[in-house]
């Protein structure tokens, strides 16, 4: 079984009426499922505002859903009274992405990474404290500097300090939100190998949130690429980037630098037109259809039953905008489902 289970996940965000407009929602994540098997690190990408923070965060309650389930170890966390959600949080813990503000300036280290044994009340005072230089330890502070405040540390430091804070509970599962976005490459390098040796040393169970895609690629087990609220294609790891089936996944991948020259000068790439539409009036049927180069080229050259989109007028296959396709295995792969009706394989790296 699973360790942790998303069935349906939907979260809409009501943006109040003004003066000149009416209340309206705002689908942040419309309809999300995944499960992530116990010790492994599933990738959830997407450009900004695709929903993967606010998917992170439904999880752990951070923020409530609108509807559906999130089961960890078999047990619903959206049905957990308050009590209970304290209870469980100590085995689910968050790793936020601005090591800046996501830690209390007016707090020195040591009691950040103490707070949560204090909550929880695990240990006496003497124990709390020795916890907390172990930590320190864990991943690679010097326990000299637990009387220093977030602003005396670099901004890789404050991310170490997270991290303690995230395991000072000993949780199985922690979603890591885009937590080497605002470092430096060669501290990126560092987080993500200390990430790694920790999951092997602790057997922990990560969900790691980024839009990075060669992050992504180096320590996920599978991944899953997230488009404006719904999730489009999921895949293992190796099979995703080399046989990506969804034409976003391959615009994404298209745009990942080749470090190859001569490779990267015969590769076809895969330019995505115009932005990603408005959560609030999200595209009907596919919702990538507006930007979409494999239904210009179906269009073209099948005959199917076309459409008009757009100020230019370009013509697309009609289910395209108006039936929303499943998120199902197109005959392409095993365990690789793709939401697009003419889901293809296309080489882009």
């Amino acid at each position: 079984m699973p360790l942790v289970e998303v069935s349906r996940l939907v979260k809409h965000f009501v943006r109040n009426a003004g003066i000149l407009r009416k209340a309206t929602l705002v689908k942040a994540v419309d309809d999300v499922s995944f499960a992530i098997e116990i010790g492994e690190t599933f990738g959830l990408v997407g450009e900004s505002g695709s929903g993967k923070t606010t998917t992170g965060r439904c999880m752990l309650r951070l923020i409530d859903p609108t509807s559906g389930e999130v089961r960890v170890r078999g047990e619903n966390v959206l049905a957990f009274s308050r009590r209970r959600l304290r209870e469980a949080r100590r085995d689910m813990q968050i790793v936020f992405q601005d090591p800046y503000s996501s830690l209390n300036p007016r707090m020195r280290a040591r009691q950040i990474v103490e707070e949560p044994l204090i909550i929880h009340r695990l240990g006496d005072r003497k124990a709390r404290r020795d916890r907390v230089a172990e930590l320190f330890q864990l991943v690679g502070l010097d326990p000299t500097h637990l009387e220093r405040y977030p602003h005396q540390f670099s901004g890789g430091q404050r991310q170490r300090i997270g991290l303690a804070r995230a395991l000072a509970l000993n949780p199985s599962f922690v979603i890591l939100d885009e937590p080497v976005s605002a470092l430096d490459v060669s501290v990126q390098a560092q987080i993500v190998n200390l990430l790694e040796d920790l999951q092997d040393e602790f057997a922990l169970t990560y969900l790691f949130i980024a839009h990075d895609l060669s992050i992504v690629r180096h320590i996920s087990d599978r991944v899953a690429v997230m488009y404006l609220g719904k999730i489009v294609e999921v895949g293992d790891r190796t099979d995703l980037y080399e046989r990506p089936l969804h034409p976003y996944t391959q615009g994404l991948l298209s745009a990942i630098p080749v470090p190859d020259p001569q490779k990267e000068r015969r590769r076809e790439r895969v330019i995505l037109r115009g932005d990603v539409p408005s959560p609030l009036n999200p595209p009907s049927g596919c919702r990538f259809h507006p930007r979409c180069f494999r239904a210009e080229e179906v269009a073209r050259t099948q005959a199917v039953d076309t459409v008009a989109v757009g100020r230019s007028g370009r013509l697309v296959p009609r289910i395209c905008t108006e039936e929303e396709p499943a998120l199902v295995e197109r005959g392409l792969g095993p365990l690789h489902p793709a939401a697009c009706h003419f889901a293809a394989v296309k080489d882009v790296v």
